[in-house]
């Protein structure tokens, strides 16, 4: 054990004296080394080692020398002291440092730069090679007008060095090719060079249009036959299809797609061990947890395996799907082939995808024959303009069939969402093909046989070059159920899923997991390694529309929900209501931002466990809204507590009446006129096949829970007609909890520092279940949260390698300046395969201390 000790401590830095002793060894090898290829030449009858003198000396090299007087190694040296004295390798290579490499490196260069540019009317587009990295599009432009040189555009991105230019006639070809050949920039050959428009750009663009207005001629249609493509596109359709590039696993048994996900979290979850042993500060033990990880193979806990899916084939409750050309330049919506990156823009249609359902491909076929006849264009990801951007379909659940195993009999709701860019396009123009859309989808829908459910469709209106739209970015309801006009404008642009026995609501841009009925698991695991009771105060962060909390809301005292997305906390107290869930709290902003007031309004500050007066959270929590949260929690903890101390295992849906439960039979009682009202389109078709009694429930909820939201909020925070404050209250009802608990679900990117920061260093926080979609992300925060901290902190200092460093290395060197708290142990570690056919999978750790 004392050897193992031994192995494990921190290296410490050499002292002077042992740098100086180091250096010595090195020198008396080299020595060694030199004498050692002396005698063998000698040995050998004055026969020389291939390897004399093939290498110039260090010395040489330094300080230029032509003897070997300074030389370190003396007489004996094995190294050339000059160019002329350098021999050429066994292998007839030169020392690549000696001035015969640097010339043979320039004429090889030289020759495979030579080529031929081609001088054609259908060949205008041009490369420019070797430009300065830090220039632009208008250092470019400078550049070619200081020359002398026409063209017609002039494109570069800062950082590369290359940029390209369209010429309109070969005279501005012929000119610029002899200025940039005759004539150099700061000492460097810009030289010219074919540049190969994509596929879809030489079949469908129309002419580009020079910086001067001017219209040029390389914009004609090329004859290219369809077979044929260009640059790395056509390598990469040779390679992979549309299925290979979404579902890469889907040619494995499932058994071995679950076996080949454990093996590749158990790599990731060794990486935690590695980099615990090097974050650990100097002079600080190592923790227990990483000692017994040889025990289990490296690993920081144990791997309890992985939980597979309920549903294999057509699980995705929401598919992205792009808008683009195909590799023969026609208009596809599906996937694409590739990455962006690696100049892979081509889309084609969502064929023989196993993950995707067949009413996601149908509406995306519809999709797609609309953009054939549409006036407005596709988005071109080259140059960032376009309109039809990205179609996505989601897709609601009956509760009835939530246990059935053909998820294609599940769907009863849709929502199609169709992303847009407005920019320069007629208001009049964009609504008259907006009707026309809407007409194909409703008409498409209802023809097919048996029809397609069609609830709602939204138009988002996003202007910014990624698909990855702000949750603040305007929707356009195209399609709406029908409601009684005289209720007045009521928001119908959702659908709803179940998850158990709970009824959730969603709007078109909140989180809801794409696997239903594996999600439930997930969840489920999640409750159960968190060892929840009526005592529990439950810290739900990136809550989303609340499926966590309100799933596990009755096996605690209180929730507390942390979301940005004010749609997503909107559903999340529709959820909460209409469940007749009471002990849930929910609060709109960054989880970096309220995070360490809420833990100092609930909870006390780190230094103190004592409850903070009013006023706590006020000044950061952007907006926050209280399901019957602190004005009743009180009431609520004890009926909760009530129940659990039975023994009764009451679902939500059967809590206590209440304000809410009262609300819903409100609703259900006077809106029994309006259960026929179906919805347009095919909708009341479909109903019949799905059950209409089930989805009518739904549809009379969803007819009238939005007129009564807000009065039930109103009437909760009246109804106790005294004074108290809101957060003197609520903590009050904090301290009767003797269990703190947090459950995170960030998105890929993981927990921002802020929020690792505010759980590390409060001591109430004993136990943490971390759920992520993105492993590499889970083992960065679990270094922040395992790794110890030294008393004394050091302040983040620039280091210019951030750019290029890892997650795992960020999250090292933020270990450094982490306050002296004591850290979280990794206990228990499992898979859930939410991503059936694909490399993904969740991953769920508990961590304590």
């Amino acid at each position: 054990m004392e050897m193992e000790m031994e192995d494990n401590k921190a290296p410490s830095p050499p002292s002077p004296m042992e740098s100086d002793v180091a250096g010595e060894k090195r020198k008396r090898e080299d020595d060694a080394s030199s004498s050692a290829i002396l005698a063998a030449a000698n040995n050998t009858g004055g026969a020389q080692h291939p390897m004399w003198k093939t290498s110039l000396c260090s010395f040489f090299r330094r300080r230029a020398a032509s003897s070997a007087d300074g030389c370190s190694h003396g007489d004996s040296c094995r190294y050339a002291h000059s160019e002329e004295e350098l021999r050429p390798r066994p292998d007839g290579t030169w020392d690549p440092t000696s001035d015969r490499a640097k010339k043979l490196r320039k004429v090889a260069a030289d020759e495979v730069e030579e080529e031929v540019v081609t001088i054609d009317d259908k060949a205008l587009d041009k490369c420019l090679v070797g430009l300065p990295r830090g220039w632009a599009n208008d250092r470019l432009k400078t550049f070619l007008q200081d020359k002398g040189i026409s063209y017609a555009t002039a494109k570069k991105k800062k950082g590369m060095t290359v940029g390209f230019v369209t010429f309109e006639n070969i005279e501005q070809l012929k000119n610029a090719i002899e200025v940039l050949t005759e004539n150099q920039s700061g000492g460097k050959e810009i030289k010219i060079a074919d540049a190969n428009r994509r596929s879809h750009q030489k079949l469908h663009t129309e002419k580009p249009v020079s910086d001067n207005g001017v219209t040029t001629e390389n914009g004609t249609s090329v004859d290219v036959p369809p077979g044929e493509t260009s640059a790395p596109e056509a390598a990469i359709s040779n390679k992979k299809s549309v299925r290979d590039a979404v579902t890469p696993l889907a040619h494995m048994s499932y058994n071995d797609q679950l076996e080949h996900k454990k093996n590749s979290v158990a790599q990731i979850l060794k990486r935690l061990t590695r980099n615990a042993r090097k974050a650990c500060p100097t002079g600080i033990p190592l923790p227990d947890w990483v000692f017994k990880s040889k025990e289990i193979g490296g690993l920081p806990c144990k791997l309890e395996g992985i939980l597979e899916s309920p549903v294999i084939n057509g699980y995705r409750n929401k598919c992205e799907f792009s808008v683009g050309f195909s590799l023969e330049g026609k208009k596809r919506v599906g996937f694409m082939l590739g990455n962006f990156r690696e100049g892979v823009t081509a889309v084609e249609e969502p064929v023989d995808c196993p993950n995707v359902s067949e009413i996601s491909c149908k509406y995306a076929l519809m999709f797609q024959d609309f953009l054939q006849s549409s006036s407005l264009p596709v988005w071109n990801r080259v140059d960032n303009c376009g309109f039809w951007r990205q179609f996505t379909v989601r897709e609601g659940r009956c509760r009835a069939q939530a246990v059935a195993q053909n998820a294609e009999t599940q769907i009863s709701e849709v929502m199609l969402i169709v992303q847009v860019c407005s920019t320069g396009v007629d208001d009049a123009l964009m609504k008259d093909e907006f009707d026309k859309l809407t007409v194909a989808l409703q008409q498409g829908a209802a023809t097919c046989s048996p029809p397609l459910p069609l609830t709602t469709i939204v138009v988002q209106d996003h202007k910014g070059i990624s698909n990855a739209a702000p949750a603040d970015c305007p929707l356009i309801p195209l399609l709406v159920p029908k409601v009684d006009q005289s209720e007045g404008t009521v928001d119908k642009t959702r659908i709803h899923d179940h998850i158990g026995n709970l009824w959730f609501s969603i709007s078109p841009t909140a989180f809801f997991q794409v696997n239903t009925l594996a999600a439930e698991r997930l969840y489920t695991l999640a409750g159960d390694w968190a060892n929840l009771n009526s005592g529990t105060l439950l810290f739900d962060v990136c809550c989303g529309t609340g499926t966590i909390g309100l799933t596990l809301a009755h096996r605690v005292g209180m929730v507390v929900g942390i979301e940005m997305n004010e749609s997503a906390v909107s559903d999340a107290e529709r959820n909460a209501l209409i469940n007749g869930v009471s002990n849930c709290r929910f609060v709109c902003g960054k989880a970096e931002d309220v995070m360490g007031s809420l833990l100092t309004e609930y909870l006390g500050s780190p230094q103190q466990d004592i409850p903070v007066s009013e006023g706590a959270v006020s000044g950061t929590v952007k907006d926050e809204e209280v399901i019957d949260g602190s004005k009743n929690s009180g009431e609520n903890l004890d009926s909760s507590m009530q129940k659990n101390d039975n023994g009764e295992s009451q679902q939500l849906g059967d809590a206590p009446a209440d304000s809410s439960s009262s609300a819903i039979d409100e609703i259900k009682g006077n809106s029994n006129d309006r259960v026929g009202n179906g919805l347009e389109g095919s909708h009341d078709e479909y109903n019949e096949v799905a059950g209409e009694d089930i989805h009518g429930e739904a549809s009379l909820i969803n007819e009238s829970v939005d007129l009564k939201v807000s009065d039930c909020l109103e009437d909760r925070k009246t109804s106790d007609g005294s004074s108290i404050s809101n957060n003197d209250v609520t903590a009050a009802t904090a301290c009767q909890f003797e269990d703190i608990v947090a459950i995170v679900d960030p998105p890929r990117v993981g927990l921002h520092p802020t929020v690792i920061k505010a759980l590390r260093t409060h001591p109430r926080i004993r136990r943490l279940v971390y759920i992520s979609c993105n492993p590499d992300s889970l083992v960065a925060n679990a270094i922040e949260l395992c790794t110890p901290s030294s008393e004394k902190q050091e302040k983040n200092k620039g280091n210019r390698g951030w750019r290029t460093m890892s997650s795992a290395g960020l999250a090292r060197q933020r270990t450094k300046s982490m306050p002296n708290s004591e850290p979280f142990v990794p206990k228990r570690a499992m898979a859930v395969d939410l991503f059936p056919h694909t490399s993904h999978c969740e991953m769920v750790m508990l961590f304590e201390r």
